[in-house]
């Protein structure tokens, strides 16, 4: 009898990264627990031992099925490290809190959306701006994250028990993804999930879109088999629910669905025709809305006006640019713009263009579902790396489960319409009638000219490195009367925004007016030299960015 074969280097290799991903970070852990948590330090140092046996065990057992168990062992170990982590670091972020809160009210049976809880924020909780001058104080996520943390509220105050719901999330969507690839790449769904250390640190953190990643994972893996034959079968009716689950945990599913859905429409179209692929995306749609209804039934009935509009909050809050897309360059490589509102413009521009792409060119496009969603907001006001990395994934899901041959059959639209160099030139053309909007609305907000110009006259210094008021000399050379908002930064994003003290509320077209202004903490502490400060001001109606640097300016002596 032959010896069985060896595992596959690439196995090996592939085993031997998602052992070395988890070192990422584990000392800072470590290093934390040793001083306050002994025992926690200690199972750390056991996986440190793991990680060793592990390595080694990669590189020379014989067997694939020896080489699976090692596999194992070191998802089993990135779980550990991952509930070390928590346990040295659950209190959350601002989202944390928020869900919290929320579930904290729901269990009282009081309103969830539409109230604002301030008490929640400051002493190192971040707040999120808006250009009307103000702040997002309220829960703007749909509902299942605030109902999943509901019987963990015993755990704490803070934010642990989102906390515990995201983690957990995250633990449930890594163990799920590796059972269900197949067996060489499963450490990869180990090294994408908890190595590197992000999407454990915004598990950590309380991420409601932890949440909806794990729901997405069943989802994703094979969705090209959705509705094989014309019958969504077990599987297919599962896929459906845990969609209209994942997009009552949070809003980034929205943007996936239509992709899926017209993937799913494309293949089964080339297999079945036209009507038949129509009824099985209208019965796996009508199962995730179902789904998305049973969470939202309660909310729906009780407080409808507040509830659509908190779960449509980060699409409709205006919140000040931020992320490291192309809002970078009004941010820091330019002095604003008062064209703001086509980045947004441009976002979804981006966004009907892909899908419309997608469409199109399925067969081609089909293996990135999971990636072209997320295109769309580096373009946007908001263009955080958390919106791509989040569902990282989901790519690895895809790419392993749904590959280019997946799509060899599926339908596009017209395909012979044009025969030959015709066809290519047709297909280019349209790509770039698709594309094309986007980036050019991107330009106009980019190209937009700061419609205030500031200028200190005065600083007052409480010592030589804080300062207590500006008094500013401000120029409307719009044509448009603003409200502008005031604050001093020193890095990325904004800190809170300055109390006018003295000056208009509205400065009208070309006119010119004096502002005196105060820090919301009576104090702004002046960086070091060589540090970066931008005076900032923003206008809600039309949405506009105008800045300048002030480093010299506001330094000075005590009075």
């Amino acid at each position: 009898m032959a010896p069985p074969a060896p595992p596959a280097q690439w196995h090996r290799v592939l085993t031997l990264l998602a052992d070395i991903g988890l070192l990422i970070g584990t000392r800072a852990v470590w290093t934390s627990a040793a001083g306050h948590r002994p025992a926690v330090a200690a199972v750390i140092s056991l996986c440190y031992a793991s990680i060793l046996a592990c390595g080694v065990l990669a590189l020379v057992v014989r067997r694939a099925r020896s080489l699976a168990r090692v596999d194992g062992c070191v998802l089993v170990t990135g779980v550990t490290l991952t509930l070390c982590a928590w346990i040295m670091l659950h209190n959350g972020s601002d989202e944390a809190l928020l869900t919290t809160q929320a579930a904290r009210e729901l269990a009282a049976g009081h309103p969830v959306y539409g109230q604002p809880w301030p008490w929640l924020f400051g002493h190192g909780v971040a707040l999120t701006p808006t250009v009307t001058g103000g702040y997002d104080l309220t829960y703007g996520y749909p509902p299942l994250a605030p109902l999943l943390a509901v019987p963990l509220l015993w755990l704490g105050h803070g934010g642990t028990p989102a906390t515990a719901v995201s983690t957990g999330a995250l633990i449930a969507g890594t163990v799920a993804l590796w059972r269900m690839l197949p067996a060489p790449w499963r450490s990869a769904a180990t090294l994408v999930c908890l190595g590197f250390g992000m999407l454990p640190s915004y598990g950590r953190l309380g991420y409601p879109a932890i949440v909806a990643l794990a729901l997405l994972v069943p989802v994703v893996v094979r969705w090209t088999r959705t509705g094989v034959g014309g019958r969504l079968g077990t599987a297919g009716w599962a896929r459906a629910a845990c969609l209209g689950l994942a997009c009552a945990a949070q809003q980034l599913p929205w943007f996936l669905a239509p992709f899926l859905l017209a993937g799913i429409y494309a293949v089964r179209r080339g297999e079945l025709g036209w009507r038949a692929a129509a009824l099985v995306v209208a019965r796996f749609a009508g199962v995730a809305a179902v789904g998305w209804l049973l969470v939202n039934a309660y909310f729906v009935m009780s407080e409808p006006g507040r509830w659509l509009t908190g779960i449509a909050l980060p699409l409709t809050q205006g919140a000040v640019l931020h992320g490291q897309g192309v809002v970078g360059v009004s941010l820091y490589l330019t002095d604003g713009s008062d064209r703001i509102e086509w980045y947004s413009r441009a976002s979804l521009l981006l966004f009907a263009g892909l899908l419309a792409l997608f469409v199109l060119f399925v067969r081609r496009l089909g293996p990135a579902a999971t990636v072209l969603p997320w295109c769309a907001f580096y373009l946007a006001t908001r263009s955080q790396d958390g919106y791509y990395l989040l569902m990282t994934p989901l790519w690895l899901a895809a790419a392993v489960t749904a590959p280019a041959s997946a799509f060899a059959g599926a339908w596009q639209p017209r395909p012979g319409l044009w025969p030959g160099p015709r066809r290519r030139a047709a297909r280019i053309a349209a790509t770039v009638l698709l594309l094309v909007p986007a980036p050019a609305a991107a330009a106009v907000a980019a190209t937009g000219t700061p419609p205030l110009r500031m200028r200190v006259t005065a600083a007052r210094h409480l010592t030589a490195a804080t300062v207590s008021r500006l008094a500013l000399q401000v120029t409307n050379t719009g044509d448009a009367a603003l409200s502008p908002h005031f604050t001093l930064t020193t890095g990325q994003g904004m800190d809170p925004y300055w109390r006018v003290v003295r000056g208009p509320r509205t400065l009208p077209a070309h006119g010119t007016a004096r502002y005196e202004l105060r820090p919301p903490a009576g104090r702004f502490t002046l960086p070091r030299p060589g540090i970066r400060i931008r005076l900032r001001a923003f206008t809600a109606s039309p949405q506009t960015l105008s800045s300048t640097d002030v480093q010299g300016a506001v330094r000075g002596k005590a009075d």
